[in-house]
């Protein structure tokens, strides 16, 4: 019973939020080609306000004076809203015609038909997710498939485009940071509307211009190759890439790609090895020196990857008045590389302590790609007096005479009292 009314208030919660969402503002980059005057091709895109609108056909548009591309009847393995949880102000919408470069096959989906026209609708949500949308548009005066589908169809400033998904394939690790030998899952998704499709499905990692084929899913042939892919996970639509112990030659573009002819997919994942520094200093968390003396004083990052960090040694007053001065007088090892490629840099000063740096902080600050505030190592100093030698001499040598002249006088008071008892006993009676 509980489990039950778990699952309808996640429904309700699902519709509701749905419903929230009922357009998105997008970009229509339409393609143009112009030749120069030396009779080059240059390409570029127009680019155009319109809008993503979900409802059914017969809805009319929120902007009759824009353009609007209803988005109907997809199912709800297909609705790209269930990506939008993370609100859509940061949300990228670009919608492109797509061509299928001369491949005439006919989508096996419901209502398909051989002069449909197609678009990819693409949602980025910066660092969290990439989703690309095909959307199948059936216009209403047929059009030959050898003519140019962008010139056959224009779209007017306000127009509105009924189209239905077909496909979509979602990444949500479009950017990786990973540290060394843990494990990490490359997330590739992908939805069709019609069931058994005729998929083939790969895994590419290029790094330094190679290409290194990980994995490739035929389900036409039935044969996978490579590792890293349930086979049976991808039957259900998941074809994510685990990468168990993640090494500096793991770095690259691994690519995912889904081909259900005739419309082909691609989304990058970028895999960055990221290992933070640790700090540490040739003291505690406390030094003591006399005025006068002289120590090195030593800041080590140890273990970070990639190879920019930035260390500097800040030197804070006593009660704190005035902003921390970053010490000029430091100075650096060379990168040490050690055998799991990680680096080690050492920053040290030498520090002579004056009466006036007693109670001074002394904070060595790192930073680097891996960290998202500057990490702090700090000691305190406390600067004692020296001792005054020449008194110290004084009183040795002032303490020696008055001990010499009282072990003289002791000496002779018992030297005066021998001479005493012996006149008494030679004296007559």
């Amino acid at each position: 019973m509980v489990t039950r009314f778990i699952v309808l208030l996640s429904t309700l919660i699902y519709s509701v939020l749905l419903e929230e969402v009922s357009w998105l503002p997008c970009e229509l980059a339409e393609e143009q080609v112009e030749t120069d005057l030396n009779g080059h091709l240059n390409t570029h895109y127009r680019y155009r306000n319109a809008m993503l609108q979900f409802g059914q056909p017969g809805d009319r548009a929120m902007n009759p004076d824009g353009i609007t591309f209803f988005v109907t009847g997809s199912g709800k393995k297909l609705d790209m809203r269930r990506q939008v949880d993370l609100g859509v102000e940061a949300l990228q919408c670009d919608i492109r015609r797509y061509s299928t470069g001369g491949i005439q096959v006919l989508w096996p989906g419901r209502g398909a038909q051989e002069q449909d026209i197609w678009f990819t609708c693409t949602l980025r949500h910066s660092g969290h997710f990439v989703l690309t949308t095909f959307l199948r548009h059936t216009p209403a005066t047929p059009i030959d498939a050898q003519e140019d589908h962008a010139k056959s169809h224009v779209i007017g400033d306000k127009d509105s485009i009924v189209t239905t998904a077909a496909m979509l394939v979602l990444t949500r690790t479009p950017a990786v940071d990973v540290g060394l030998l843990r494990e990490q899952v490359l997330h590739c998704q992908f939805a069709v509307d019609h069931k058994a499709p005729d998929l083939a499905l790969e895994w590419v990692r290029q790094h330094r211009g190679e290409r290194t084929k990980l994995f490739h899913h035929s389900s036409r042939s039935g044969q996978n190759t490579g590792a890293g892919v349930s086979p049976a996970a991808v039957v259900k639509g998941d074809g994510s890439l685990l990468l168990p112990a993640v090494s500096l030659s793991s770095e690259g573009t691994y690519v995912c790609s889904v081909y259900v002819p005739p419309l082909y997919a691609t989304h990058d994942v970028v895999l960055q090895i990221m290992e933070s520094p640790q700090v540490s200093l040739s003291t505690g968390a406390s030094l003591t020196l006399q005025e006068g003396e002289a120590q090195k004083v030593v800041c080590e990052a140890q273990g970070y990857y990639p190879l920019d960090v930035h260390i500097e040694w800040l030197k804070e007053q006593r009660g704190g008045s005035h902003l921390p001065e970053v010490l000029k007088n430091v100075l650096f090892s060379s990168h040490r590389h050690h055998r799991d490629g990680t680096y080690s840099l050492s920053a040290f000063f030498l520090l002579h302590p004056s009466p006036t740096d007693s109670g001074s902080t002394y904070t060595c600050r790192v930073s680097h790609r891996s960290l998202r505030v500057p990490a702090r190592k700090s000691f305190t100093l406390t600067v004692t007096e020296s001792a005054n030698w020449g008194s110290v001499f004084l009183g040795v040598v002032g303490f020696g005479l008055a001990g010499f002249m009282i072990v003289f006088l002791v000496w002779m008071l018992r030297y005066l009292h021998t001479l005493k008892q012996e006149a008494k006993k030679s004296k007559p009676y």
